[in-house]
């Protein structure tokens, strides 16, 4: 099977005719077409690279492309394809297990033998969680384990990050390491982090008080915060778990912080679940595969992998989607290559794109418009689809599309999923025309200035694909968020801008 670690060859869309300015229009509708164009025209894309298309949902004809066939980072925009073909690959009924294994023997209230904690890759796995499989084997009746607590992560690889991933973006919760033993300390399932919460002290001036959750001897905490209104900077140092706070803050405030090595995590908030119980362990605690043939003795299991996918695609959980890759073949490389056995499919060839990991954050991943909305003509046609469209946020209600496109004709039409790095942006989804007609469209952005608000083209075009047909269509304008510039990198975990265009609103808490 050949490696996606690779180049791969080039392959043109197939079906498209392009004119010389690389755009394309359907007979009969010359009115969209022109809307399009004069869109794609605006001063704001000056210099950028810009792909879209749009096309019957049902039929998959295609009505409208300009440089659709064009390869280019799609950011977030690549989860369509991770999502789709985990649950051609994996079936939307996947849970994941954690479990309390030992292949030793009990006497009376003792457990002779190692205590193993094996993970399956569950990245909703709480503290609350972990404390109920130490609660169940309290009430099994084991009080001691005459034995080590071992850790096994083993269902996965070592690799914690995707290739071509930031390597400045390691403190923040959107990338984590991916670990088969991990922890989400929060509603929205933020995998490999940890609540960093900030309370000012009894006077101006004073020491915050900063403590985390769930309580671990993992981090280490070096904080200078003090009492004050200026607000906080929660940072991880490089390469640690030592979490600078600093800043100064008059109201309680949390941030959320990545962990490097969540299995280390999770093995002391482990053992803190079974002090907790009453359980002894003599033995300390290691790193090892569970034996062969060890005996289960209390089990977790994850929800569906169908619900999974509610909060990876409403809030573009970069996390859940590189669990995807790892639970299809135990590594980056080899989860892309099992992934990859189902995208023809879905109409994508594997030749003839690179992809590295499944959120879109890797700067090497390479997909067009074509191919993604590929994906989503024959997602239609599979058994899963009910659920998996009902996953991806809506325009003016939820997820990433919350405060995008309300108060237009897309506003609860437009189903669709966002992407955003810095330099890229991209909306591809289902749009239901005025007219009654089912389409759908991608359009990608890369080399787009943020300060230019790329969101905007993208609301345009949604906003005009919605509205075709009416008797009178609505102009393709919407409201445009005030033009500002990227706050600088070292500011990222300080009080969220208004809006910013290089990260998911979701990541930074601003939808």
């Amino acid at each position: 099977m050949k490696l996606r670690i690779l180049g791969v060859v080039v392959a043109a869309a197939a079906g498209l005719t392009l004119t010389s300015s690389g755009g394309a229009g359907a007979a009969g509708n010359e009115a969209l077409t022109a809307d399009l164009d004069a869109i794609l025209a605006d001063n704001a894309l000056k210099g950028a690279d810009v792909g879209l298309v749009v096309r019957d949902a049902g039929t998959g004809e295609v009505i409208y492309t300009r440089q659709s066939g064009r390869r280019s980072q799609v950011a977030s925009n690549l989860k369509l394809l991770t999502t789709a073909t985990a649950l051609d690959l994996l079936g939307p009924d996947h849970r994941w297990k954690t479990e309390l294994v030992s292949s030793g023997t009990t006497s009376g209230s003792t457990l002779n033998g190692d205590l193993v904690l094996r993970g399956g890759g569950d990245p909703t796995m709480s503290r609350l969680r972990y404390q109920q499989l130490a609660d169940t084997l309290k009430a099994s009746g084991v009080t001691k384990v005459n034995g080590a607590l071992v850790v096994d992560d083993t269902k996965f690889d070592a690799q914690p990050y995707g290739t071509g991933w930031a390597w400045d973006d390691e403190p923040y919760s959107y990338s984590a390491e991916t670990s088969a033993l991990t922890l989400s300390p929060d509603a929205k399932f933020s995998a490999g982090t940890v609540v960093v919460r900030v309370k000012p002290g009894a006077a101006a001036g004073a020491p915050a008080v900063v403590t985390v959750e769930p309580a671990n001897d993992h981090v280490q905490i070096a904080s200078t915060a003090t009492t004050g209104g200026a607000g906080v900077v929660v940072e991880r140092e490089h390469g640690t778990n030592v979490i600078r706070v600093s800043g100064s803050t008059n109201v309680e405030t949390t941030r959320l912080s990545t962990v490097k090595d969540p299995t280390g995590l999770v093995s002391s908030v482990f053992q803190k679940a079974l002090q907790a119980s009453g359980i002894t362990v003599t033995g300390g605690v290691k790193r090892a595969k569970a034996p062969a043939g060890a005996a289960v003795l209390a089990t977790d299991t994850s929800m569906k992998l169908s619900e999974l996918n509610v909060p990876l695609l409403k809030d573009s959980n970069n996390m859940l989607a590189e669990v995807l890759v790892k639970t299809a073949g135990g590594s980056f490389v080899n989860g892309v290559n099992q992934l990859s056995t189902k995208w023809a499919g879905l109409g994508v060839d594997p030749n003839a794109v690179e992809v590295f990991d499944g959120s879109g954050m890797s700067r090497l991943d390479q997909f067009s418009p074509d191919d993604l909305t590929s994906v989503l003509v024959k997602a239609r046609t599979k058994p899963w689809f009910a659920a998996w469209q009902a996953s991806l946020p809506v325009a003016g209600v939820d997820g990433t599309l919350v405060n995008r496109m309300r108060g237009t004709p897309a506003a609860g039409n437009v189903k669709a999923k966002t992407g955003s790095l810095s330099g890229v942006s991209g909306l591809s989804g289902y749009v239901r025309t005025a007219a009654g007609r089912d389409l759908v469209f991608s359009v990608v952005q890369n080399n787009v200035l943020l300060f230019n608000n790329p969101r905007n083209i993208e609301d345009r075009i949604a906003v005009r694909l919605a509205s075709d047909g009416a008797a009178q269509p609505a102009s393709p304008q919407v409201q445009s968020v005030p033009q500002q510039r990227k706050a600088p990198a070292q500011d990222r975990t300080a009080v969220p801008v208004k809006e910013r265009f290089d990260v998911e609103c979701s990541w930074v808490g601003t939808c």
